[in-house]
């Protein structure tokens, strides 16, 4: 009993520190992008819409992909603090299952499990959407969700075309934040 109480104390906290996008059930199924093909993924991607993200508290968020010798893929991650500086963190990524080379699993840091980067959909040279829910103990799952550009600005078709795959899937699109992407000059060395 006193576990339950505690796991409860906890899932009460995730869902109410900062809007993280916590609930009571499984992941729900999702259709991968098909023939995914990572060195087309490569580059630089412009976060346009997210759920709520603890880890995410800037604006001109962004996305470096890069091949490393060992195959993996570098990840580069940054944002523009409201103070002004720049907020980083590199990481990789690799395909555990070449099956389903659309499903990435990506670690930032030594000793931490990783977490699914699933790509749920991408043309390559203008959006991508990416999904990431990880389960906990079979009661509840925490997601993540971004509508991606290859630049700062997406056009509002797509961006709707994207949220209806999110919400076919039963992702809360009304839950989806817009990025802040003006103002981005000193993102240029990041």
């Amino acid at each position: 009993m006193a576990l339950l109480k505690v796991v409860f104390l906890l899932l009460l906290a995730a869902k109410t520190t900062y809007g993280q996008s916590f609930h009571f059930s499984n992941c729900p199924k999702s259709s991968l992008q098909e023939n995914f093909n990572v060195t087309k993924y490569l580059g630089t991607w412009y976060e346009i819409e997210k759920l709520p993200a603890i880890f995410e508290r800037g604006k001109c968020v962004q996305a470096k992909y890069s091949l490393l010798s060992d195959g993996a893929v570098g990840v580069h991650n940054s944002e523009l603090l409201p103070d002004g500086n720049i907020n980083w963190i590199k990481g990789t990524a690799k395909v555990e299952d070449p099956a389903q080379p659309a499903i990435l699993s990506v670690s930032f840091f030594k000793g931490l499990p990783d977490s699914p980067y699933m790509v749920l959909s991408t043309d390559y040279s203008s959006y991508s959407l990416v999904y990431s829910c990880s389960d906990y103990l079979g009661l509840f799952h925490i997601d993540f969700a971004w509508i991606l550009s290859r630049t700062r600005q997406l056009n509002s078709a797509t961006v709707s075309q994207l949220r209806d795959t999110l919400s076919t899937m039963g992702v809360d699109v009304n839950r989806l934040l817009v990025t802040d992407q003006t103002g981005c000059e000193a993102m240029a060395s990041a």
